[in-house]
């Protein structure tokens, strides 16, 4: 039987290739240890903080069949209350919301309806319930609304201590389960903290055109509280051995 030089190289690259292909499954299965245990485990803190900043939406909302006389009263009245409201100590006051279009009703005739927004906020309540009703009652502006929220300062204070109550008790949690599991110990994983949403303030409500008496009592007011929440969740890996 003749033996080729050819047919010699072509078994020496198989058998290579088999050993080369068997280390590494070897290899690989040396190498992989398998998962630790793990269990997922969330906590909350929670906090009634109270508000102390003071949101009021006004407005100047004018309706006449020519759309300039319209605007023009409307950019009076607002540039009136912008200074009236810029001279309150505390007030920080912006303007938004300027639209203008058409009215067409059945049997009537057609006109413009030309509104502009005034955002007002404050620490002192008393002050701009006071500043919100006379610029109803002497310029003449419509309420859309009022709200109350935490300031940022106040916010961020009340959750770092609260994040620091959500950590204890996501620990004393992540005890619990690897106890009743019944491992010996557990260490930190993959850990999330996620505080609530907080979204801008914006106006509860739109009022309707009603005269505003000059003399009218001020507004009263009651900020009331918030809940500011803080959530932990994410893994606490259990031990099976003993340390």
């Amino acid at each position: 039987m003749t033996f080729h030089y050819r047919d010699l190289l072509g078994a020496v690259v198989a058998t290579l290739t088999a050993t080369m292909f068997w280390s590494a499954s070897y290899a690989q299965q040396v190498l992989v240890h398998p998962e630790a245990p793990s269990v997922t485990v969330t906590a909350s803190a929670t906090a009634s903080v109270a508000n102390d900043r003071m949101h009021a939406w006004l407005r100047s909302e004018i309706d006449n069949p020519d759309p300039a006389k319209a605007a023009s009263e409307v950019n009076t009245r607002i540039a009136k209350a912008l200074a009236r409201a810029k001279a309150v100590p505390g007030v920080e006051v912006s303007t938004s919301g300027y639209s203008s279009f058409q009215i067409t009703e059945k049997n009537q005739p057609t006109r413009w309806r030309v509104t502009q927004s005034l955002f007002l906020e404050a620490s002192d309540f008393a002050t701009l319930a006071a500043l919100v009703s006379r610029l109803q009652g002497e310029d003449g502006l419509l309420l859309s609304g009022l709200n109350f929220s935490v300031s940022e300062a106040s916010r961020r204070k009340s959750e770092d201590a609260l994040t620091q109550q959500a950590i204890k008790s996501w620990q004393a949690r992540a005890k619990n389960a690897a106890d009743g599991l019944g491992f010996p110990g557990w260490r930190v994983g993959k850990v999330t903290i996620q505080t609530g949403d907080h979204a801008p303030p914006r106006p509860l409500q739109r009022s309707v055109g009603v005269a505003y008496a000059a003399s009218a009592a001020p507004i009263a007011v009651e900020g009331g509280n918030s809940d500011i929440t803080v959530t932990i969740s994410g893994d606490a890996v259990l031990e099976t051995l003993r340390r």
